[in-house]
């Protein structure tokens, strides 16, 4: 078996990428209240995003470099998901699969990864800064 997958870090990237597909596409579902339903899931990926950085941070004790690069990649693979998720099903609702699909499943991450990177690694600098308990990589 792959020892990767036994990394703390990557279960935790997978499965916080996997609750943006839930909530991007459970969130999606209701017709009415069209704005409420996009703030609530906002709320709900900003507070699994706070979570994915501060697990990164207090217990896997990462540098505030690898806590960015780990929360933007689970940031990466929601989007990827997503991406996939529209595709698929605008393949199930209409025929053919448009270009502008295969141009999501890269810009959509890229769009949401960078800034992200840059969101945790300001969150998690300050982290290190009132809590130092990051241990040497």
């Amino acid at each position: 078996m792959d020892s990767s997958l036994h990394q703390p870090w990557i279960r935790a990237a997978l499965l916080v990428g996997a609750l943006y597909l839930l909530v991007g596409r459970a969130f999606a579902v209701p017709a009415t209240y069209v704005q409420e339903w996009r703030l609530a899931a906002w709320m709900v990926c900003g507070v699994a995003f706070a979570a994915h950085i501060a697990y990164e941070h207090f217990r896997l004790r990462h540098s505030p470099l690898l806590v960015a690069l780990h929360a933007a990649l689970a940031v990466a693979i929601g989007a990827i998901l997503l991406a996939l998720a529209g595709m698929i099903n605008s393949l199930w609702t209409r025929s053919p699969l448009r270009p502008v699909w295969l141009l999501a499943l890269v810009l959509w991450p890229a769009f949401t990864a960078v800034p992200a990177f840059f969101a945790a690694l300001a969150a998690s600098a300050i982290l290190a800064r009132f809590w130092p308990n990051v241990k040497a990589d």
